[in-house]
């Protein structure tokens, strides 16, 4: 998180519920339908964001540190929905955070007090920022029909470094709230109640993002289930790594290649939506960099290229669970109608992938993050230990 509000992202994805499926007591699931706003907030470095996330979830699985999550506010793109507290239901703006997992209001909006509270307190730091207050259990809606009773809530007291937001919304894995609620182990997620109390058969997260780069950008997010109706092809699913610190997260074993080479071989990552780029070891990275002849813009932090060198770019493969799951040429890039949001220059071309800023063999040498996200639909299946991908038809688009 930024230490200063005023730069609390640089592209700013408002996702507000627009729509909703009803929950389908055959299937057990619900898809929420979002729209994309995007806002340029400055010139800032995207690379040095991004960075800054992945560094900051290296030290906080570090043994006596488990207690520490992590803010999609850190990132130059964030997710938020319109999600109802409380009874009757009060809106809040809440970020969308698959990289933690408490749900909190209060940063912005004071909390209309309509539930109980336990008595116990709350913290939680989020690298530069963090937030403290009281537990509250309430009813929390997601949207007409996906309902949650007695959900444990953050009532934050004090709230540092959140900006135009009311707090979060956490998806990630139940064992990231250890140690943040007194008297408490863990603390179940939104979506471990949805599960508990019969909303959802299956506690999976499915989550299709449209390019930013289209004109009509919207996406799904889909508790207890694939929204089915926007893949391609067959879901591919692997195991959840148990390699450390990425096991603590949404992690995965994979290699990368370039052109057919081998660019990071097999090792342990994380998939994470507030992670803006793709983001890999500074060894993996500097072979990327040799291949592609990118050189280092400094306002961006991106490798910038020519056209020609776009012309000659080759695929940039990753070998997930025995599947390969491949970026083009134009997925590796940057949309290059929303350069001058990042500082960059409208007629340049900026590659998608970042120095994480450490060596291979790390425990946590990659971040899938949102410019692969938006090519592959994503399953975060906490029922199975696994998260799967499939093909959408924004896979091979050409629209950066």
């Amino acid at each position: 998180m930024l230490a200063s509000k005023a730069l609390l992202s640089l592209i700013f994805l408002v996702f507000s519920i627009a729509d909703a499926t009803p929950v389908s007591r055959t299937t057990g699931k619900a898809t929420l339908n979002f729209a994309t706003k995007v806002n340029g907030t400055g010139t800032l470095n995207i690379v040095e964001r991004d960075r800054a996330r992945a560094q900051a979830f290296k030290q906080a699985a570090h043994p006596g540190k488990r207690s520490t999550s992590f803010g999609v506010t850190n990132s130059v793109v964030t997710y938020t929905a319109q999600v109802g507290v409380g009874s009757p239901a009060t809106d809040y703006t809440l970020l969308i955070d698959t990289g933690s997992s408490n749900t909190w209001v209060g940063a912005s909006k004071a909390y209309k007090n309509t539930g109980k509270n336990t008595g116990n307190s709350v913290s939680v730091s989020y690298g530069s920022g963090s937030f403290s207050g009281e537990e509250w259990t309430d009813t929390v809606t997601l949207a007409p029909g996906l309902v949650i009773k007695s959900q444990s809530i953050g009532v934050a007291s004090s709230a540092t470094g959140f900006s135009g937001v009311d707090g979060i919304l956490g998806v990630g894995p139940v064992a990231l709230t250890s140690g943040t609620v007194t008297n408490t182990n863990t603390v179940p997620t939104v979506s471990d109640n949805l599960l508990s109390q019969k909303t959802i058969f299956e506690e999976v997260l499915g989550i299709y993002y449209v390019p930013a780069s289209e004109s009509t950008s919207a996406g799904t997010l889909t508790f207890g289930g694939v929204d089915n109706s926007v893949i391609t092809g067959s879901v591919h699913y692997t195991s959840l790594t148990t390699a450390s610190p990425a096991g603590s997260y949404w992690g995965i074993d994979q290699s990368i290649t370039y052109g057919g080479k081998t660019i990071l071989s097999a090792t342990a990552g994380i998939v994470d939506t507030g992670t803006t780029l793709i983001l890999i070891a500074s060894d993996a990275f500097q072979t990327y960099q040799s291949a592609t002849g990118g050189t280092l813009d400094s306002t961006t932090g991106l490798l910038k290229i020519s056209s020609s060198q776009y012309s000659a770019l080759k695929p940039l493969s990753f070998h997930i669970g025995g599947q390969t799951f491949s970026l083009s040429a134009n997925a590796q890039i940057w949309p290059r109608s929303l350069n001058t949001a990042i500082g960059g220059t409208s007629s340049s071309i900026y590659l998608v992938v970042g120095d994480i800023g450490g060596a291979s063999g790390s425990g946590l040498d990659f971040i899938n993050g949102y410019t692969f996200l938006e090519r592959y639909y994503s399953i975060f299946d906490s029922t199975h230990g696994r998260i799967g991908f499939a093909t959408t038809a924004y896979t091979k688009a050409t629209t950066n």
